[in-house]
């Protein structure tokens, strides 16, 4: 059984450019997001999916300077790149993480890998209902789904974004394509914004990464996040999944 995690990275953000070449403690936040994974016990192979756009070079020396396996594809049909990214790799399992999330946890990402096993199902995440801080996303599905989705998929929706596909077409929103699990936790961490997509999110995650490290879980952060009431603050009023709402506006 092959398990590969593939993490999708660009510059060309509109909202906050070049955010995951931006830099903490001398650490781009794309190698923090990389090394971060790289603990996994459980992921056999890590890919950096990018896109041809020459300013995504960056983006491979990222990748090569790691050395780590990256694919450069489509910069709109990103579950095209993802696909291919994955394709030449012939895992039996995907690992979906984003690059815009550095704070993310090896260890959950594991749970997640390990419970999509046990249940045996198509689509496993975090995200379905999210009781986990945004920035701690994580989507693990078999390699048949991810393919059925590529042949299949045709709104912009769906291609944008990877995985709507698969699990609107799950058993979460008791449809019949594919069988689906929601990884939640005890307690509601919501609300606890740990991506960046802005730079009031930058400004959070440097704070938390030169207060805390770069080695804590996930819930070290989230709850230091909570207490202090002048981090939260900065980034509390931005919508989750805004690039999502977009694409389906458009649909």
């Amino acid at each position: 059984m092959k398990i590969v995690a593939i993490t999708q990275a660009r510059c060309g953000s509109t909202r906050l450019p070049n955010k995951v070449l931006k830099t903490v403690k001398g650490e781009t936040l794309l190698a923090i997001h990389l090394n971060r994974i790289l603990k996994s016990k459980k992921i056999d192979q890590l890919v950096v999916a990018t896109t041809t756009e020459p300013a995504d070079d960056a983006i491979e020396e990222v990748a090569k300077s790691m050395g780590l396996p990256y694919y450069r594809g489509s910069v709109s049909n990103v579950l095209d790149r993802y696909y291919q990214a994955a394709k030449s790799h012939h895992p039996d399992w995907v690992v979906r993480l984003t690059s815009d999330c550095p704070l993310i946890d090896a260890g959950l990402i594991d749970k997640i890998i390990d419970k999509a096993i046990e249940l045996d199902v198509d689509y496993c995440s975090n995200t379905l209902n999210p009781t986990y801080p945004d920035g701690m996303d994580a989507e693990v599905f078999k390699y048949s789904a991810l393919e059925r989705a590529w042949h299949e998929a045709q709104l912009n929706s769906e291609k944008e974004h990877v995985t709507p596909y698969i699990h609107k077409n799950s058993s979460f929103h008791h449809k019949n394509l594919f069988t689906s699990y929601n990884y939640a936790n005890d307690v509601n961490y919501e609300r606890v914004r740990l991506t960046v997509d802005e730079q009031a999110d930058f400004e959070v995650i440097s704070h938390l990464i030169n207060n805390l490290g770069l080695d804590k879980n996930w819930k070290i952060y989230a709850d230091y996040y909570l207490e202090d009431k002048t981090i939260n603050e900065l980034n509390g009023n931005i919508t989750r999944n805004e690039g999502y709402a977009a694409s389906l506006k458009k649909d």
